[in-house]
C-alpha cells in the first residue's frame, strides 16, 4: 500500500513514517493543508492508496487566541484533504482528539458518544470531523489521547508529558501534578502500529479510538513514571485549570470497537515501560 503521511516530523507522524517505510513524507513546508491548490497539485502528481493526516494546530492556549487559525488548519484543512481523497478514490486517515468530549460521562467514551467540545481547539477538531463526514471520502477518523512518543510534540517544544516528568524527577525537588483529569495515555509507536493494522485489515470506514488499554489521572501517570525509573522524588496532587482554559476532566477513550475488529492495544503501563526502555537504549 502506497501511503502519504502529512505531518511526518511530528510525534505520531514520525512513528507512522517508521511503520510505512516507503511512504511519501510531508511536512508543512512540503504541503500546507490550508492551501487547496497545493493539495490539488500534490494529488495530480502523486498516486497513493491512502493519505494519513496528522497535521494540526494543537497548541490549545494559542487556539484560544487564534480560533480562525485553528479552524483553518483543523477544519478547513481536513475538509480540503477529504474532498481531494474522494475525487481520487484515496483512503483518508485523519487524526482527531479526546478533547471533542466534555468529560461529563465519567466512563471511557465510545465512538458513538456525542461530542461536546469545551474550547476552540476542541471545536475546530470536531468541526473537522463533521466536515470529513460530509464528504464522499472513504475515511478513518482516529481519535487519540494523552500521546507520548520518542520524537515529542512539536507544539510543546519537542517534549511530552513523560519527558517533562522525567526532568522534574531528575531535579529532585517536590512538585505538583494535576489529579482531576482522567486520560488514556497513548504511546505513539503503538498508535502508529494500530493505524497500520486498520489499513491492512481494511476495517469498515468510520471513527476509531486508538489508545493504550486502561486510564489514569495525570498524577497517577506521573507516579507510574517515578515507579518505573525508581525515583524517590516527592510529588503532590493538585487541581487543574491554572490557565483558565476549559478542558474535559474525564476524556479516557474506549477501545472496545478496535478490539472487536481484531486489534489489541497493550496496557498503558506496559507501553510506558517500552518507551522508557527504548529511551535508555538510544541514550
Amino acid at each position: 500500500m502506497k501511503v502519504a503521511i502529512i505531518g511526518a516530523n511530528g510525534q505520531l507522524g514520525s512513528e507512522l513514517a517508521k511503520a510505512f517505510p516507503d511512504a511519501i513524507l510531508l511536512m508543512h513546508a512540503d504541503l500546507d493543508v490550508e492551501n487547496w491548490q497545493a493539495i490539488e497539485n500534490f494529488f495530480a502528481n502523486n498516486k497513493v492508496d491512502a493519505v494519513i493526516n496528522t497535521a494540526a494546530y494543537h497548541d490549545t492556549p494559542k487556539c484560544e487566541q487564534e480560533p480562525l487559525k485553528a479552524f483553518s488548519v483543523n477544519a478547513i484543512g481536513a475538509k480540503n484533504l477529504a474532498e481531494q481523497c474522494a475525487k481520487t478514490n484515496t483512503i483518508f486517515v485523519h487524526l482527531s482528539t479526546d478533547y471533542v468530549f466534555d468529560g461529563m460521562k465519567g466512563r471511557p467514551y465510545k465512538e458513538i458518544d456525542a461530542p461536546n467540545p469545551l474550547n476552540w481547539y476542541a471545536m475546530s477538531k470536531f468541526t473537522g470531523e463533521l466536515a470529513i463526514a460530509n464528504t464522499p471520502a472513504n475515511y478513518y477518523i482516529i481519535r487519540v489521547c494523552g500521546l507520548f512518543g520518542q520524537s515529542g510534540c512539536r507544539a510543546k517544544g519537542g517534549g511530552n508529558f513523560v519527558e517533562t516528568m522525567l526532568k522534574k524527577l531528575a531535579a529532585g525537588e517536590e512538585f505538583k501534578v494535576t489529579n482531576d483529569q482522567t486520560v488514556s495515555p497513548t504511546y505513539a509507536f503503538d498508535a502508529a502500529q494500530a493505524i497500520k493494522e486498520i489499513l491492512e485489515k481494511k476495517l469498515p470506514f468510520g471513527i476509531y479510538h486508538v489508545v493504550n488499554a486502561g486510564h489514569c489521572t495525570w498524577y497517577d501517570f506521573a507516579k507510574e513514571i517515578a515507579k518505573q525509573i525508581k525515583s524517590k522524588t516527592s510529588m503532590l496532587p493538585c487541581a487543574s485549570g491554572v490557565d483558565g482554559l476549559k478542558r474535559p476532566n474525564y476524556s479516557a477513550l474506549s477501545i472496545t470497537k478496535l478490539k472487536k475488529n481484531g486489534i489489541a492495544m497493550r496496557p498503558w503501563k506496559a507501553a510506558l515501560a517500552h518507551y522508557l526502555k527504548n529511551k535508555t537504549t538510544q541514550n
